[in-house]
């Protein structure tokens, strides 16, 4: 169908060609025209003229406006629960760090008084409001807790690791040769060159000497795995030697009797022999060694006490 539009505007005649799509595109217009004239009526009447309105159209509008509010209900209520579980969630975190905490203070020797993870913290001050006050909505509390949710799973893991940190510190000191290997006497000879009573010359001496009456309890300087315990025929007469990894050994030598066997576990202070006067030795005393991969070390260095008395 082709429609001719003539005007004394034009010079010439104008042709519109109507096709199928053309049609169908003018007849959707005027539909929605008619649809948006209708709405506004309507509209119209409801606010200007209320009591105008039928029951149909009165029950269609309550209609409208319960499945609106019902809608938000559904969504409010969703919200509200998957609020309610983020802080299920965090609040099962916070015990997790409430306990972590406890441990990591036990091991780095703080005082319960000091650091108490059952209490909230105090807090106070002035009250100064903010400029603008603005309500929290919904997405943006989701956004904060999902967030505070990472950061309070990325800090536990920080925190198991600082506690494997710090428990391998702890295990290091146990097995740090740093307690002294008897609780009474004195120490008679150091660590270094000196007189070698039996020569007269000088002699290297390769640990330090307590004098201690025979029978004295002598105890493990730390934790570690008995290596020797049997007589030595090189001058240590009974002799306890036991390894506390890392390349650390120590020795006890002139002992009258020996409590622990070979492959035995020992902790640090626990009773391993009985001071004596064995092997080379001029006197009752204890002679007491560390030893570093194989090399000599002072022991006075690795003890808390350079004396005992």
């Amino acid at each position: 169908m082709d429609i001719i539009l003539v005007s004394s505007r034009f010079a010439k005649a104008r042709t519109i060609k109507l096709t199928p799509m053309r049609l169908m595109m003018a007849a959707l217009l005027a539909l929605s025209m008619l649809l948006v004239t209708v709405i506004a009526a309507q509209y119209a009447i409801v606010r200007l003229q209320p009591n105008a309105m039928t029951s149909d159209l009165r029950n269609w509008l309550a209609s409208v406006q319960a499945q609106k509010k019902e809608q938000q209900q559904f969504y409010m209520r969703e919200s509200l629960d998957t609020m309610a579980k983020r802080v299920g969630q965090m609040q099962a975190q916070v015990l997790r760090l409430d306990a972590l905490g406890a441990r990591l203070a036990k091991i780095a020797g703080i005082k319960k008084t000091d650091i108490s993870f059952d209490q909230l913290p105090a807090e106070g001050g002035p009250y100064i409001p903010a400029p603008q006050q603005r309500d929290v909505s919904l997405d943006s509390m989701n956004q904060q807790l999902s967030g505070l949710s990472q950061l309070m799973n990325d800090r536990n893991d920080k925190l198991l690791a600082l506690e494997s940190l710090l428990m391998q510190v702890q295990l290091n000191k146990r097995m740090f040769p740093s307690v002294a290997p008897v609780h009474v006497g004195w120490m008679s000879s150091n660590f270094g060159w000196r007189i070698d009573p039996f020569t007269g010359k000088e002699a290297m001496h390769e640990g330090v000497d307590f004098v201690v009456p025979v029978g004295t309890p002598v105890y493990a300087s730390a934790g570690g795995v008995v290596t020797y315990a049997a007589i030595n025929h090189s001058g240590y007469g009974k002799m306890v030697e036991i390894d506390h990894g890392n390349g650390i050994i120590t020795r006890y030598a002139h002992n009258s009797k020996l409590l622990v066997k070979v492959g035995q576990m020992v902790k640090r202070g626990q009773e391993i022999s009985l001071s004596g006067d064995t092997g080379r030795s001029t006197g009752p005393h204890l002679h007491f060694e560390v030893r570093y991969k194989g090399v000599p070390q002072n022991p006075v260095r690795f003890l808390k006490k350079a004396s005992v008395g």
